[in-house]
């Protein structure tokens, strides 16, 4: 059974991310790729700080834990198991680089949500792109 990691924050609960789902056999495709029925999800959402120059970082992380849960039970609503949400780091790469370091080789790809261009800070970061450095293929939704 395949498992991937879903990266996401304010795309986390969103209806393009239950759209991954088929009952189709896996489509292979880099985006808009459909995956099977059977496959397993983990939902990683990176901490954001909230705006200024002072925080704390438990509260940050605080907060994301909080957003993971609420976008793991918004996604079970849309039909989308999640084995698991949890916080990460304030970076999405970092983020990514120690969940895939904490688990290696048990992931079969990256489904990364953004907003679209123009929104998406990460696109603006080249998020995306960074991603494919771990060698694993990376699934790119835009959330609307």
């Amino acid at each position: 059974m395949a498992r991937y990691l879903v990266v996401a924050h304010r795309t986390a609960k969103s209806p393009e991310l239950a759209e991954l789902r088929s009952q189709d056999p896996v489509d292979k495709g880099p985006e808009g790729a459909r995956l099977a029925r059977e496959s397993r999800f983990v939902l990683l959402v990176p901490a954001v700080p909230p705006a200024g120059w002072v925080y704390e970082e438990g509260e940050i992380q605080r907060r994301a834990k909080e957003e993971a849960e609420a976008a793991k039970a918004a996604l079970e609503a849309q039909g989308i198991a999640i084995e698991e949400a949890k916080p990460g780091d304030v970076s999405p790469i970092l983020a990514l680089e120690e969940e895939l370091m904490a688990h290696p080789g048990e992931y079969q790809a990256i489904v990364l949500a953004t907003l679209p261009p123009g929104l998406s800070r990460w696109l603006r970061l080249d998020v995306h792109s960074q991603a494919e450095r771990f060698g694993l293929p990376v699934i790119h939704v835009i959330a609307h």
